[in-house]
């Protein structure tokens, strides 16, 4: 008799990792994902510190079927993280052998949802070639609740990831990206680790047409979130104080 296949969650976390404060699980996480988030015992992440520390607190609202020392939490290796997995080098079918032994597994990431501007993707390819069901549980995604403030095009958009870190290579592909949203009207994202935002938005000041409109969201979900779009001259002239220091989205487009 054949043993029935566990199912690969896909676990949305909070949006508030590596920031100061914390915004409370209830206010940013539907009911039905965190009751589903609390029975898994097995778990496939980025780091398992911080997966732990997630579960603590999904475990404040809805109690663990085990305790967290208990759980099966893998991390996705190192390599990964530097490189990606989106390009299907990584063979994760290894890390998904409970969900074969008939236990249902989590894919979660630091923030958001895994998979998405985050690995994961070689877990959720591995799984559907393993015959398992995936399923992704709803939560908080940076990238579309930044697109759904900024006011730009939602019907033709694309997230190109990271820009170069180079000063040159930064403002080239800032000309790229531009020259692709206003011929085409197709919004562009991207992101920035937190402590390299100031740099990206003064090169996009420096390098954008003044007509193009550009669209920033500061700490999504947080208290102290902010979200500002304009043309790129008003920017210019206004100045705004942004907290930059938080998780950002940008956004440009016409």
């Amino acid at each position: 008799m054949s043993i029935a296949k566990g199912k690969l969650y896909l676990v949305p976390a909070p949006l508030d990792f590596g920031c100061d404060s914390q915004t409370p699980l209830q206010d940013v996480m539907p009911l039905g994902t965190l009751q589903v988030a609390a029975r898994l015992c097995c778990w496939i992440c980025e780091n398992a510190k911080s997966t732990r520390a997630y579960l603590k607190r999904i475990n404040e609202l809805h109690p663990l079927s085990a305790p967290v020392q208990a759980l099966q939490i893998q991390e996705l290796p190192r390599e990964v993280h530097k490189k990606g997995d989106h390009s299907g080098h990584f063979d994760a079918r290894p890390l998904l052998a409970a969900a074969l032994e008939g236990r249902d597994m989590g894919l979660v990431s630091e923030a958001g949802m895994p998979a998405i501007a985050d690995p994961g993707s070689s877990v959720v390819r591995a799984a559907h070639d393993l015959g398992l069901q995936v399923v992704p549980l709803t939560g908080p995604m940076s990238l579309m609740l930044a697109l759904a403030a900024s006011g730009l095009n939602g019907q033709n958009f694309a997230f190109v990831g990271y820009l170069p870190q180079d000063a040159s290579g930064r403002a080239q592909r800032i000309r790229e990206l531009e020259s692709l949203a206003l011929k085409t009207g197709q919004t562009q994202i991207f992101i920035e680790t937190p402590y390299r935002n100031a740099a990206l938005l003064q090169g996009l000041l420096q390098t954008l047409q003044g007509n193009t409109r550009l669209a920033l969201s500061c700490g999504i979900t947080l208290g102290n979130s902010v979200s500002r779009s304009a043309l790129v001259s008003h920017w210019k002239r206004d100045k705004p104080q942004l907290p930059l220091d938080l998780p950002t989205v940008f956004c440009i487009g016409r």
